[in-house]
C-alpha cells in the first residue's frame, strides 16, 4: 500500500473515524483504524462493534493494499504535521509516514484481524437535508434517558409519518418530538412502516462528524441518506458513512400521555421567559428544582414563582397573550431551560390541560417541534 494525501484531508478523515476507538484489552485490534487503498478509493475505517465509521479520503494511490494502525498514534502524529502532502506507505509490518522534513515509522497490526463492517440493503432509503438533520438531532438528543435500566429509551425513536421523518426522545420526565421533511419518494410500502430506536451514542457521533465536515458540503442542497434494516441503520453523506446497531425493545406509547385538549394557552417572549425562570431557580427547593407557572387571563400575565424556606422567594410577572382559563402548574426548571433553549423562535407557545398533565411547549412559527414536560405533582 502506498498513497499520497494532503495533511488537512488526512487529519480530517482520521478525526472522523478515530473517536469510537478505545483501549480494548480483550480485542486490541479495535484500538486501530483500518486504512484501505484499492479500486481507486482510499478508505479509513474504525469500529467498536456497535458503531462502524468509514471515511473516503481524497488522495493519489500508487499501490493498493491495507494496514491496521493504532488510532491514537496516527491521529496525534498527523495532526502535528505541516500543511503539505503526506506519503503513507506500508513496509513489512510498519507504516511509513513522510511529510516535508518529517519521517516516521509506526508499528502496525494484521489487517486480517480487523472486523468486517456490516453491509445493509441499499434499495430503499430516506433522504433529508444535512443541515435539517443536524438541527433536528440537537433538538431531541438532550432529552434521551441516561439510565441503563430502561434501554428502550436510551435512544431516539425514528419513524415515518406521511412525508416526514419523526424523531422522538424521552427520559420519562420530559419528551421531545421533531419532524423533518423527507426529500425523496419512497416506493416500498413496507419501508414506510418502520419504527426503530437509534442509540444516543450513535447520533452524538453523527453530530460530531457532521459538524467537523461542515465545510465539505457545497450547499444547503446537500442530503444525507438513511438506510434501515431490521436491526441496523446506516447514515451516508459526502465523505463518510456511519453504520450502527439499533436498540431492540418496544418504545413507550408516548402519544397516549399527550393531552389532546388544553384549557389554557399562552404566547410569550422566549428570552423574557428564560430570564424569569433562571431568576426564580435561585430560590427553588433544593433537589426538587420546582418553580410555579400561573397563567392569568384577566391580567394578561404569566407569573413565574418559587420559594424556599432556607433561601427566600421570587416572583416574576411577564406580559403574555393568554387564552382559555386561568391555570397553574409546577415544573422542573432545569427541564424547562433545556427545552426552551432548543426552540428556535422568539416567541413560545405554552399549553396546559391541568396541573397533573404534561405541559406542552412549542414555537409559534415551527409546528414540527414540540417539547413536553411532566408536572411535579401538587
Amino acid at each position: 500500500m502506498k498513497f499520497i494525501s494532503l495533511q488537512e484531508n488526512l487529519k480530517k478523515g482520521i478525526f472522523a473515524v478515530s473517536n469510537i476507538t478505545s483501549k480494548n484489552i480483550s480485542l486490541p485490534i479495535l484500538n486501530n483504524i483500518l486504512i484501505k487503498a484499492e479500486e481507486g478509493e482510499i478508505n479509513l475505517i474504525a469500529t467498536n462493534l456497535e458503531i462502524g465509521i468509514t471515511y473516503k479520503l481524497r488522495g493519489k494511490i500508487e499501490k493498493s493494499g491495507e494496514i491496521a494502525v493504532n488510532s491514537k498514534i496516527i491521529n496525534d502524529y498527523v495532526s502535528l504535521l505541516p500543511s503539505d502532502k503526506v506519503l503513507l506507505e506500508k513496509k513489512d509490518k510498519e507504516l511509513k509516514v513522510e511529510c516535508k522534513n518529517y519521517k516516521t515509522k509506526i508499528k502496525t497490526e494484521d489487517s486480517d484481524d480487523f472486523p468486517l463492517i456490516p453491509e445493509i440493503n441499499r434499495s430503499d432509503y430516506i433522504s433529508v437535508g444535512v443541515d435539517d438533520l443536524k438541527k433536528s438531532l440537537s433538538q431531541v438528543i438532550f432529552s434521551v434517558s441516561n439510565s441503563d435500566s430502561r434501554v428502550e429509551i436510551s435512544g431516539v425513536l425514528f419513524s415515518l409519518q406521511d412525508e416526514f421523518l419523526k424523531m422522538v426522545s424521552t427520559d420519562s420526565y420530559r419528551l421531545s418530538e421533531k419532524k423533518i421533511k423527507i426529500e425523496n419518494n419512497i416506493k416500498n410500502e413496507d419501508f414506510k412502516e418502520f419504527k426503530i430506536i437509534v442509540p444516543a451514542k450513535t447520533l452524538q457521533e453523527l453530530l460530531r462528524i457532521l459538524s467537523n465536515l461542515n465545510d465539505d458540503f457545497s450547499s444547503e442542497k446537500d442530503k444525507i441518506k438513511i438506510f434501515i434494516s431490521e436491526n441496523q441503520i446506516l447514515f451516508s453523506f459526502d465523505s463518510a458513512e456511519i453504520v450502527s446497531r439499533t436498540i431492540s425493545g418496544q418504545y413507550p406509547d408516548y402519544e397516549q400521555i399527550i393531552p389532546d385538549k388544553f384549557v389554557s394557552e399562552a404566547v410569550i417572549n422566549k428570552q423574557e421567559f428564560l430570564r424569569a425562570i433562571k431568576a426564580c431557580s435561585i430560590f427553588s427547593s433544593g433537589g426538587i428544582n420546582d418553580i410555579d407557572l400561573f397563567l392569568n387571563k384577566e391580567k394578561k400575565e404569566l407569573s413565574v414563582n418559587s420559594a424556599s424556606g432556607q433561601v427566600g422567594e421570587s416572583h416574576s410577572n411577564l406580559e403574555a397573550n393568554i387564552s382559555g382559563e386561568n391555570s397553574d402548574i409546577k415544573l422542573n426548571f432545569k427541564y424547562l431551560i433545556e427545552g426552551l433553549n432548543n426552540i428556535k423562535d422568539d416567541e413560545i407557545v405554552i399549553r396546559i390541560a391541568d396541573n397533573n398533565s404534561p405541559c406542552l411547549f412549542s414555537s409559534k412559527k415551527d409546528k414540527n417541534y414540540v417539547y413536553i414536560v411532566m408536572p411535579i405533582k401538587q
